[in-house]
């Protein structure tokens, strides 16, 4: 996945967090009754939807579950007013 791809999609969800349009599941994950909580029980429910693809060595579903969970993952990044730089800054650190 290239930086431009994850740029972009965070872009949207940025916008998606300003703007607050009523028809965006993005925006509802930030106007959630249960708060920053429903954004962490996506992400358990994807991990777990994402193991179990892995168990069953099913590619496609592999594929949709981690784009599910890295979406996820962005959502919270920007709920806790985090950068993608900051994610992409310490994936780096990594390489090394």
């Amino acid at each position: 996945m290239s930086d431009a791809i994850l740029e972009a999609l965070f872009e949207t969800i940025e916008d998606r967090k300003a703007r607050l349009p009523e028809d965006s599941y993005t925006a509802s994950l930030f106007t959630h009754e249960k708060g920053e909580n429903a954004v962490l029980e996506k992400l358990g429910e994807e991990t777990t939807e994402l193991i179990l693809a892995a168990k069953d060595e099913d590619e496609t579903e592999i594929a949709h579950e981690s784009a599910d969970l890295v979406y996820h993952l962005l959502v919270l990044l920007a709920m806790q007013d985090m950068e993608l730089a900051d994610l992409l800054a310490e994936l780096e650190t990594r390489r090394e």
